[in-house]
């Protein structure tokens, strides 16, 4: 007897509140310890033992949804949450580090398992590529995929990103070798 998965249904996108981050950071613990795992491709540059959001990562969501766009160090996220208020999926933009690139944004994103190939991970790219074009003056939306996640290197594909480019052997974790695959979507 086999259990079928239960798809998560997508009730809302919105803007996260800074009183919901403890409750984001447990979703998305619980993402990232997915990493590589069973048939799920590695798509955090992290080894599969150690896969788990760091207290540096945490203050960097904490302080950057508290800033204001275009102030350094900003951030916006975005959370998808289900008909049963959970969090399902995730999208966020922040500034480049690169000095002269105001007019560009790096995407990180995450779906969970359960609302994969519902559409969502599409319905949070237009979100964000919406918000961008009538909110700032952004013109360009930049990520980085590991090569061998392809299923996200497709979705990015079918939302109108490019491939600009790909370092080969970027990472060496567990022995293995991965390549970074570079994106871009001009708005």
């Amino acid at each position: 007897m086999t259990l079928e998965k239960t798809r998560r249904i997508t009730k809302e996108i919105r803007l996260i509140k800074e009183n919901e981050l403890s409750r984001f950071f447990a979703y998305l613990n619980e993402q990232v310890a997915e990493n590589g795992q069973g048939d799920v491709p590695l798509f955090q540059p992290m080894s599969r033992k150690f896969s788990a959001m760091s207290e540096q990562m945490k203050q960097r969501f904490s302080d950057g949804i508290t800033r204001t766009f275009s102030d350094e160090s900003w951030r916006k996220l975005w959370i998808a949450i289900d008909e049963q208020e959970q969090i399902c999926g995730h999208i966020d933009l922040r500034p480049l580090a690169e000095p002269h690139t105001d007019h560009r944004a790096l995407l990180g994103m995450g779906v969970h398992s359960d609302a994969r190939r519902t559409g969502l991970g599409k319905k949070l790219i237009e979100t964000v590529a919406e918000w961008a074009k009538e909110e700032t003056d952004l013109q360009w939306i930049d990520l980085w995929v590991m090569s061998n996640n392809v299923p996200a290197i497709s979705l990015y594909q079918k939302t109108n990103f490019i491939k600009n480019g790909e370092i080969e052997d970027m990472f060496r974790i567990d022995g293995s070798s991965y390549s970074y695959v570079n994106m871009s979507l001009k708005l």
